[in-house]
């Protein structure tokens, strides 16, 4: 009998019946415990922003061309579908913000798609893949919960005031407030019952996370830095305790001008 892989003990995770899931334990170590960082966000607080300065970052302290580091946001459903052999016209069936439970009952009784369990399930085999490899960051899908039994994932929740996001929404989108506010509204909905159906879980709840970062009072470069010192230090604490370097180093190390 071949020993079972963490992956396969992730398996199935979901049922038909959309029954919450239960992170299984898992034992196989990742190859050479890459460090994986998991980013939950409210909508419009900077999630992709950070995670882009955040990858820069880990480039500079580990640089690996066998393996560098790679942001997957919204192109992570390009590669679930790569690595499932699923047609490109499924993309448009699998946000994470959908909010119409009637809408998805409808495009799978038509056939239009398999069954939205199947899907979620499969991009949590992708979101496992990677984490186990490393060296990458994910952003939203449940990737925190899927990942809660890989010691070597780091999970980081970003949070803003309701007035700020819309700012930058607005910003980044070039949308007037009114659409902003419902744009944030609609994903932030979406969101919250897509973890609560598939994962049973609230994602304001910040026993989930090793660091929750107000962005209103810290600018995104700071963030990053943050998050890049506290997931290097929780992962040297495992590795060496008594080495621990402390909060900041690598915030000045990294920042422009320090």
């Amino acid at each position: 009998m071949q020993p079972q892989s963490g992956l396969d003990k992730c398996l199935p995770f979901l049922s038909f019946e959309c029954q919450p899931w239960t992170a299984p334990p898992v034992s196989r170590k990742p190859v050479k415990s890459r460090l994986a960082i998991t980013i939950s966000r409210q909508s419009g607080s900077g999630a992709h922003v950070v995670a882009t300065r955040l990858a820069d970052y880990l480039k500079l302290h580990n640089a690996d061309p066998l393996c560098p580091w790679s942001v997957f946001d919204r192109n992570l459903v390009e590669k679930v579908l790569e690595d499932h052999h699923l047609p490109t016209r499924f993309a448009r069936f699998m946000p994470e913000d959908r909010t119409s439970e009637l809408a998805e009952v409808l495009d799978e009784l038509l056939g239009n798609h398999p069954p939205t369990t199947v899907l979620v399930q499969q991009t949590a085999e992708t979101v496992l893949q990677l984490a186990q490899r490393g060296h990458v960051i994910l952003i939203g899908r449940g990737a925190n919960l899927i990942t809660r039994g890989l010691e070597n994932v780091f999970h980081v929740r970003l949070v803003g005031s309701l007035d700020k996001r819309i700012a930058h929404v607005q910003q980044t989108h070039g949308l007037d407030r009114k659409a902003a506010m419902e744009l944030i509204h609609t994903e932030d909905r979406g969101r919250r019952r897509y973890l609560k159906k598939y994962f049973g879980a609230d994602p304001d709840d910040p026993k989930l996370y090793h660091l929750v970062i107000n962005t209103d009072l810290v600018n995104y470069d700071l963030a990053a830095a943050m998050i890049l010192d506290a997931a290097l230090g929780n992962s040297q604490r495992k590795l060496d305790p008594p080495r621990l370097e402390s909060i900041g180093t690598a915030a000045r190390g990294v920042l422009p001008g320090a």
